[in-house]
């Protein structure tokens, strides 16, 4: 093994990221998905926070958490993409290690986050589905940045441990990443010391934390789908189920894109890595087009700003 790939917290150096393992000839070609998805995600989101701050109409909270969820996709694509763009297109391979435990944090505390507001969103339709006329006495502008902050906090401190757990152990093999961003585990793997503590954690994150997101959206939706099929009238009933769509099509993608990254490891490598990515592209840009397409008001306020331009 060669100096090069070896190195010591003793004397930081950096990490190398691999990229898509044997695809290396075709990184030009998949950098022109990855930028048109990114490109859409950043314009996407852009467009839903502004019709959040300009209509005044939306000021509530559903659409308050829709903002969070926007922000949150922002910061998400952000601090993976730029850096995937210029390994595709430049080779730019090196990491700091500083960076990478930065980039690290970012990217798991903001999907954790992630989770939460869907939590918040689901919780937010509960109120609204099953307590109609309690929805704007339960859910005033208080209580929504108090469980915003939450959302934020639990995404903050739920993660913390991953930079200190990953550097507690000497980096004195191998410094490359089979992969285009440091996934935690995949770094974790990379120290010579023991392990085991980074690994159980970052196993209970995945089932006490997003495990327990999961449930209670699934909880809020059991509880949902019995009072609207409650309703009396057909109309009634899909009035209902469309007020939920939007927010259940976002759930469905960041549900897939979980469970493929997660239980994506018996594939090849080169497979496994491109799911990795698709988890943390794909949401984020679906996200601002579901709303944009599934919610009237936010459909009717962009085809007046538009046709307003048109004039």
């Amino acid at each position: 093994m060669s100096d090069s790939n070896k190195t010591n917290f003793t004397n930081p150096s950096t990490f190398i990221l691999l990229g898509i393992p044997g695809l290396e000839p075709a990184h030009v070609l998949i950098a022109i998905p990855f930028c048109a998805m990114y490109a859409i995600t950043v314009l996407g989101n852009f467009i839903i926070l502004f019709i959040m701050k300009t209509e005044p109409s939306l000021h509530r909270p559903m659409y308050y958490f829709l903002s969070m969820l926007a922000i949150t996709d922002l910061v998400l694509s952000t601090s993976t993409v730029p850096k995937m763009l210029s390994k595709f297109w430049f080779n730019s391979r090196e990491i700091d290690f500083s960076a990478c435990f930065t980039q690290m944090y970012f990217i798991h505390s903001f999907f954790v986050m992630e989770s939460g507001i869907l939590v918040a969103m689901a919780f937010d339709r509960y109120v609204a589905i099953c307590h109609p006329l309690r929805h704007s006495r339960i859910l005033k502008t208080p209580l929504v940045a108090k469980i915003g902050l939450a959302v934020v906090l639990h995404g903050i401190m739920v993660v913390l441990p991953y930079p200190f757990l990953a550097r507690q152990s000497p980096y004195c093999r191998i410094n490359i990443i089979p992969h285009l961003y440091c996934e935690y585990i995949a770094v974790v793997k990379l120290a010579c010391g023991d392990t085991r503590v980074s690994s159980y954690y970052g196993l209970f994150v995945v089932l006490c934390v997003k495990g327990l997101d999961m449930i209670f959206i699934s909880v809020s939706y059991t509880q949902i789908f019995w009072a609207i099929f409650r309703l009396p009238a057909k109309d009634a009933r899909l009035k209902a189920l469309e007020t939920c769509s939007s927010h259940l099509c976002a759930i469905l993608s960041f549900l897939f894109s979980s469970l493929t990254h997660r239980f994506g490891h018996s594939v090849p490598l080169h497979f496994h890595v491109l799911i990795a990515n698709m988890y943390l592209l794909v949401p984020p840009m679906l996200n601002p087009i579901i709303y944009r397409v599934r919610t009237k008001q936010i459909r009717d306020r962009l085809l007046r700003l538009f046709s307003h331009k048109g004039m």
